[in-house]
């Protein structure tokens, strides 16, 4: 997400509120507190909902075999780094897409 401050904070407030969907997030300042959260949030769910993890995933159209794929290559980072930021770019590709079509 680029742009000029007001598109970014419209995208920041757009991907908080695509994420609420999924998470109880409230709305935060920026993109790598959002991040944090939702590492914190995939860690937690690997640890203790597993079924509700690859559900949020489903329903989020993360393609499981992109994932699986980044999980190994980026077997360094602990894995809900990596889930989190492939849901990331998963919410603003659908926030992209939506613009692209709203106009």
């Amino acid at each position: 997400m680029s742009g000029n401050k007001n598109e970014v904070m419209d995208d920041l407030k757009s991907l908080t509120t695509i994420i609420s969907r999924d998470f109880e997030i409230e709305d935060l300042s920026s993109e790598a507190l959002l991040r944090e959260r939702l590492v914190q949030a995939f860690a937690y769910l690997l640890d203790n909902d597993l079924s509700k993890m690859m559900n949020i995933l489903y329903r989020t159209d993360v393609n499981e075999d992109k994932l699986k794929k980044l999980l190994i290559s980026n077997s360094e980072l602990p894995s809900a780094e990596v889930i989190a930021d492939a849901y990331l770019t998963r919410q603003k590709e659908k926030i992209e897409t939506r613009k692209k079509y709203s106009r």
